[in-house]
């Protein structure tokens, strides 16, 4: 019997879908099995033997909440991946270079406060009508006034649809990193756009929604009248599942491919191989920059304390910037599946190579011995009485960041730095966001991090670092027409070596980033996944970006 068929044969793949889906519920995964063969509706079920439809295990947090709306998050949330059922004005490929989609041509005015696409006019909704610029202009501007979306195009005042191919985008301010959420924005028919939307969702991109049972799993379909190269996966499922669930779903040879996590990385399951995709989802810990007893306005109006007593010293920045073992750290944490991290876009081409620091431990303590930190008693270090402790603050429901915390807090010790690791929640963590070092995840094939983490007035900013300088290249970096000119002023605003400012290890140091960890699937040998961009921050949709394209052997 064929790989593609172990283990599934007694049941039709959709019907065992909506069961393993939901094994966590369930006394045991096994009874899910169970409850497969014993099964007798056939409706609308495809043979597991189909060489041209292929069976995603993503994790419960994948399935869009708000449905398959790009006016709310569908694509565009915080893990950014292309909509599949919509089609949109460009795209990325796999070196993150700008291709047209809908857009034959576009271009930007030299004071970057208009953009003005050409649209393909032979373009189809699923429902027939024709997608013309004037959805274009819709979707957009449905994105601006959107309280719920989660797309950020606030710096566009209007789409205005100029005839039926050319649209013109009026921004308020030079911002061209838009184009990278123009590339994952899909276009919806002003028509027959309406509250349903999400669940009933009509688009013109490579695939159709043919089921979505909440909860449980999604099912596209090809889209028979889509304009681009026909896809080669004709049926995609996806089932949302729990980390236990997604293993034993494996083992039992009922997904093709599924999300895994370093630590179940040896095992081994028949027919299956491990596929690790590089990533530019990074760990890395904020250092508050400021002494302590100021505050910042956050969210909802809130003040919140800013500053801390001993990351305020750049010495101690810097010194733990140079003595953290990264190579370590993966090796220990994560079972060597990732890269060392020295910035949040080590792999992007706005990335620093002057971000990059070698371990060097000596070096570190020579720092904080020449800043005034000499060891107590018990080894930690003091300076005007200040003993160099703080509190490491991590999301308690994240196995691998509770593992990266206390890797550090060993390493740090070996400094003469005390570092206490605090597990909690969003809610309890957000209170110490300027105050507390914090172990954050980021990670996105486009610069806006770069900017918002880094920015004087930034909503990542949590260093609260503030240099006009940096400030100066960020912002000139924003307003270039064309992106690829904008890659070096990213870079100097993470160091500038004429003025020797920015927020580099040798720098300000304002971060203290560990690693780009791998996003682990355990693999069908016989399935080719197509070569993969890199990924942002999150398992998820972001896999099936290329979908279209994948095939079996």
């Amino acid at each position: 019997m064929a790989i593609h068929e172990q283990d599934v044969a007694m049941c039709k793949r959709r019907d065992f879908l909506k069961l393993a889906a939901c094994g966590a519920a369930v006394a045991s995964f096994g009874s899910v099995l169970t409850a497969c063969a014993g099964g007798s509706s056939t409706e609308g079920a495809e043979s597991a033997a189909a060489t041209d439809q292929v069976i995603v295990a993503m994790n419960t947090g994948s399935e869009p909440a708000a449905g398959f709306d790009p006016l709310r998050a569908w694509g565009c949330g915080e893990h950014v991946h292309e909509p599949l059922i919509q089609s949109t004005l460009i795209t990325t490929d796999e070196n993150l270079e700008f291709q047209n989609d809908l857009a034959t041509d576009y271009f930007c005015s030299d004071d970057g406060l208009t953009w003005i696409f050409a649209i393909r006019d032979d373009v189809k909704f699923t429902n027939g009508d024709p997608l013309t610029a004037s959805d274009v202009a819709f979707t957009i501007n449905g994105v601006i006034k959107g309280e719920a979306s989660e797309a950020d195009l606030s710096m566009v005042r209007e789409a205005v649809a100029t005839d039926a191919t050319h649209v013109e985008l009026y921004l308020t301010k030079p911002y061209n990193m838009l184009l990278y959420t123009l590339a994952v924005l899909g276009i919806v028919p002003e028509k027959a756009y309406g509250d349903d939307y999400g669940a009933n969702p009509i688009g013109s991109g490579r695939y159709m929604l043919e089921q979505w049972d909440k909860g449980q799993q999604v099912i596209l379909k090809a889209n028979p009248d889509y304009y681009g190269e026909e896809p080669k996966m004709k049926r995609v499922v996806v089932a949302f599942m729990e980390e236990d669930a997604v293993l034993a779903a494996a083992r039992a040879g009922q997904v093709d491919i599924a999300f895994t996590a370093a630590v179940y990385s040896d095992q081994e399951i028949a027919d299956y191989e491990l596929l690790a995709c590089e990533t530019v989802d990074s760990r890395g810990i904020s250092l508050p920059t400021p002494q302590p007893g100021g505050t910042k306005e956050g969210d909802g109006g809130v003040a919140y304390p800013v500053g801390n007593a001993v990351t305020s010293d750049i010495a101690v920045r810097r010194a733990i910037n140079y003595g953290v073992d990264r190579e370590t750290m993966i090796k220990n944490v994560i079972n060597g599946y990732g890269t060392p991290a020295y910035s949040v876009c080590d792999k992007s081409p706005w990335g620093s190579p002057d971000m990059k620091v070698e371990t060097d431990v000596a070096y570190a303590k020579q720092l904080l011995d020449e800043a005034g930190w000499a060891a107590g008693a018990d080894g930690i270090r003091e300076k005007d009485g200040v003993r160099a402790a703080f509190d490491l603050y991590y999301a308690s429901n994240d196995s691998v960041r509770q593992a990266l915390s206390a890797e550090f807090a060993n390493q740090m010790k070996e400094l003469g730095i005390e570092v206490s690791i605090k597990g909690a929640s969003w809610d309890d963590i957000y209170p110490h966001q300027y105050s507390d070092p914090i172990l954050w995840g980021w990670g996105s094939n486009a610069p806006v991090e770069t900017y918002e983490l880094n920015y004087s007035t930034g909503w990542g900013n949590y260093a609260c670092y503030e240099n006009e300088n940096v400030d100066s290249y960020l912002d000139e970096a924003l307003a270039m027409p064309h992106v690829e000119d904008s890659y070096e002023l990213f870079q100097k605003a993470q160091w500038d070596e004429a003025t020797q400012q920015g927020v580099a290890p040798q720098g300000a140091a304002t971060w203290v980033w560990l690693a780009n960890v791998d996003h682990l699937y355990f693999k069908r040998v016989n399935l080719n996944v197509a070569k993969q961009k890199p990924h942002p921050h999150g398992h998820g949709w972001s896999l099936v970006n290329n979908v279209d394209t994948w095939s079996w052997s």
